[in-house]
């Protein structure tokens, strides 16, 4: 670096790079002048000039200085280097891939290239790359642990898990007998679980098992260990010894579901799908019991029983299981006990069950069968538990009935209103929904779950104004819209996003659904510090994990949600578009010279003027907040020059931005009814009538008796008996596809119409 300069000025050369690396920009600025005064074209000095203004946000004369020393030294690593560290500050990743191999072919074996780009590979999951590059830093510097981890786990991540196994076993061949020392006892501890891991997934078990009794000691996670232990035992059909130690876990937190679940399955007494024999329902009772003397404490040992019993065992359990609950007045009661409404049956005997505690405290103050006097609040929670259940069961008017009589016997529980709220949403009446939670909030000011559940009630009711005043009290500084930005608030981004789409406000709409996507791509890019992070401290488990989590981030409900919102955005403006910039170039065509001069400036004055007033609104908002307690000044938020999503509506093509969502759905959500009627109506508007029917065989095939899948398959029948003769060989194609298929269509029409009918 700097090599080509005179020592006083190579010196200077190494202030700047200095400079950067502690972030003091300005002294390195200063160092960078004196150099090029002397030396205008010298090339390394104008990339890392360059490269300094660009931490100063000033980008556009970055990339031009480090373009401009990038053609006066084409052979120098550190320019090559410098314009890939550009390219990656602006997330542009494969085009820092380039820059970093341009540079490699000058200095192979730099290390701080090298490992640079392994990041990116990591990054942008080119796994076989990873690979070599660690490969090539490993044999660059054995002596550092961080090499020998990040190869294994490249092999790991590149699906080679025998590999990994043999890297970290060479790895462990260079340590000392008496290895590590305290203060590295965690981290050597990580790396033995992991590897104990990579024996499971290539299931080499006995294997694992060997490593786990050999390598006890020096495991500190005491908890991950007998886990593992557990889960390989399992694996290996030894069922008494694992679930002899899921009872000692069950020992450490008798609350954990997974430990009881496992228990079962050790003893045989597990079903995914929850149908249980008798005589496998009787087995269970005798464990639960068993289980329930030794812990008395624990709700998860009487709650689960529910899931199995049937009858009168079921309405015994469950009696016992409420009591308790509804005397203490427990809000999250019903929380508990809704998955019981998928069994079969097991709702009207909650009912029953319910009415006869309700009628039995009215007549003499006791729960059925006991002389124990109950305080009054224990009917008020009573009526609530009923009030949720009639609502769930679709039966709104006795559900308000009973949670009126709630709230006359204690007007002050907010719960109470917050239920009705919610009965009233489900029945359908969203302004009282809305004026309901409002007043749930208003009795605690300071919760803010009441203040966000009121915010979710007006969007849903639409009155999109009421809930931005009332989610900026929860805020900071007021700043509402970019504070809920920045914290990632996607729920109410989507509700909003929904409430102005139901209002026709395309283009707020799309700002709101785009703004998820975008916290979306922020949670791929933030990723990118845990590459170098999790191998320094040796959290593999959880890094592999996840990058695994990352690689199916777009399935995430929010991300469908959005993107279907933006899809169905694009297509309603396709059917009824906004007037373009061409077409209202025209109108005013039409207009007298002097008229068109008039309304040319007016328009101008006024963008000057929305300008200034969003420049000087951020100038007033930041004012107070940018500068910092240490008085540092902070950076600025740039202004948002379409706050209203004007411009995401001025678009030619509205089909083609909604495709590029489409395939993202397709591509993650592939399993969802709603994905597929998305490509069927977007596919319809674009006549890829292929395409279209591809879409309705996946709905049939996914649910054929959904009202949605019929009503695609019945247009996409009306479309195909309406097109026209085929005249070109591409169309003829498509008769043909379709002519092969019609009997398939025809005879899942009729077999359709009969079940809907």
């Amino acid at each position: 670096m700097g090599s080509s300069l005179p020592p006083k000025e190579a010196n200077l050369f190494k202030v700047i790079v200095k400079s950067y690396e502690t972030k003091q920009y300005k002294k390195g600025l200063k160092a960078a002048d004196s150099i090029l005064k002397k030396f205008p074209e010298h090339g390394e000095t104008l990339s890392m000039k360059g490269l300094t203004l660009n931490c100063m946000d000033r980008k556009s004369e970055a990339y031009e200085l480090v373009r401009r020393g990038l053609k006066n030294d084409l052979k120098s690593h550190v320019c090559w280097h410098v314009y890939g560290l550009l390219y990656r500050s602006d997330r542009e990743y494969r085009e820092a891939i380039k820059c970093y191999r341009n540079a490699l072919r000058i200095d192979p074996d730099n290390i701080e290239i090298l490992r640079d780009l392994s990041l990116l590979q990591a990054q942008m999951r080119d796994l076989s790359g990873f690979v070599e590059t660690r490969q090539q830093l490993l044999s660059l510097k054995p002596n550092h642990r961080m090499n020998w981890i990040g190869f294994a786990v490249a092999h790991h991540l590149n699906s080679n898990s025998s590999k990994a196994i043999e890297v970290l076993e060479a790895y462990e061949g260079t340590l000392e007998d008496d290895y590590p020392p305290d203060n590295e006892r965690y981290e050597h501890s990580e790396m033995l679980l992991y590897k104990i891991s990579l024996f499971e997934e290539c299931g080499m078990l006995d294997r694992a098992l060997e490593e786990m009794q050999k390598k006890e000691s020096k495991i500190v996670d005491k908890l991950s260990f007998k886990e593992q232990m557990a889960s390989i035992l399992f694996k290996l059909g030894r069922f008494d010894e694992s679930e002899s130690i899921y009872r000692s876990l069950l020992f450490m937190n008798p609350d954990n579901y997974k430990y009881f679940i496992a228990v079962q399955k050790c003893l045989g007494l597990y079903s995914d799908n929850g149908q249980y024999s008798a005589n496998d329902v009787e087995r269970l009772s005798a464990l639960y019991n068993s289980l329930k003397e030794k812990y008395a404490w624990s709700s998860a040992v009487k709650r689960i029983p529910l899931d199995f019993l049937e009858g009168e065992k079921f309405q015994e359990a469950a009696d016992s299981y409420v009591r308790p609950l509804l005397t203490k007045g427990v809000p999250s009661l019903f929380s508990d006990l809704s998955p019981l409404y998928e069994h079969p049956g097991k709702a009207n005997i909650l009912e029953q069950l319910f009415l006869k505690i309700e009628d039995s405290i009215r007549t003499s103050g006791c729960f059925p069968g006991s002389p124990q006097k109950e305080p009054p609040s224990t009917l008020l929670w009573t009526l609530f538990l009923i009030s949720q259940h009639y609502d769930r069961r679709g039966q709104y008017e006795i559900a308000l009935n009973k949670i009126d009589e709630a709230i006359s016997h204690t007007p002050t529980v907010i719960d109470l209103y917050s239920v009705k709220g919610k009965i009233s949403q489900h029945a359908g009446n969203f302004a009282a929904a809305a004026a309901l939670a409002d007043e749930a909030r208003s009795m605690d000011l300071a919760d803010r779950y009441l203040n966000s559940e009121c915010v979710m009630q007006m969007l849903q009711a639409d009155q999109v104004g009421l809930a931005e005043k009332t989610a900026v009290l929860f805020t900071k500084d007021g700043d509402q819209h970019n504070n809920l930005h920045d914290m990632q608030c996607m729920w109410y981004e989507l509700a909003s996003g929904e409430s102005y789409f139901r209002q026709g406000d395309l283009g707020r709409a799309l700002k709101n659904f785009l703004a998820v996507e975008k916290h979306y791509a922020d949670m791929t890019e933030d990723q990118f510090d845990f590459h170098s992070y999790c191998l320094r401290k040796m959290t593999l488990r959880a890094y592999v994990s996840m990058l695994k989590f990352q690689d199916r981030l777009h399935a995430h409900e929010y991300f469908h949600k959005a993107a279907a919102g933006a899809i169905r955005c694009y297509m309603k403006l396709h059917e009824s578009p906004t007037k373009s910039s061409t077409e209202e170039n025209d109108e005013m065509s039409k207009l007298p010279p002097a008229q068109r001069k008039k309304l040319r400036q007016k328009q101008k004055k006024a963008e000057a003027r929305a300008k200034r007033e969003a420049e000087e609104k951020q100038e007033d908002e930041t004012s107070s907040s940018n500068t910092s307690k240490s008085g540092k000044k902070q950076n600025a938020r740039p202004v948002d020059l379409d706050p209203h999503g004007e411009k995401l509506v001025q678009i030619e093509d509205p089909l083609a931005e909604a495709t590029k969502y489409l395939k993202l759905l397709q591509n993650n959500s592939s399993s969802s009814l709603e994905t597929h009627i998305l490509s069927f109506e977007l596919n319809m508007r674009k006549q890829k009538i292929l395409l279209a029917f591809q879409a309705v065989k996946q709905l049939i095939k996914l649910d054929e008796n959904n009202p949605d899948s019929h009503r695609c398959l019945i247009k996409f029948f009306h479309k195909i008996n309406s097109l026209p003769t085929p005249g070109t060989d591409s169309e003829k194609l498509i008769w043909n596809v379709l002519e092969a298929e019609r009997p398939d269509i025809r005879s899942n029409l009729i077999l359709a119409r009969s079940v809907f009918l």
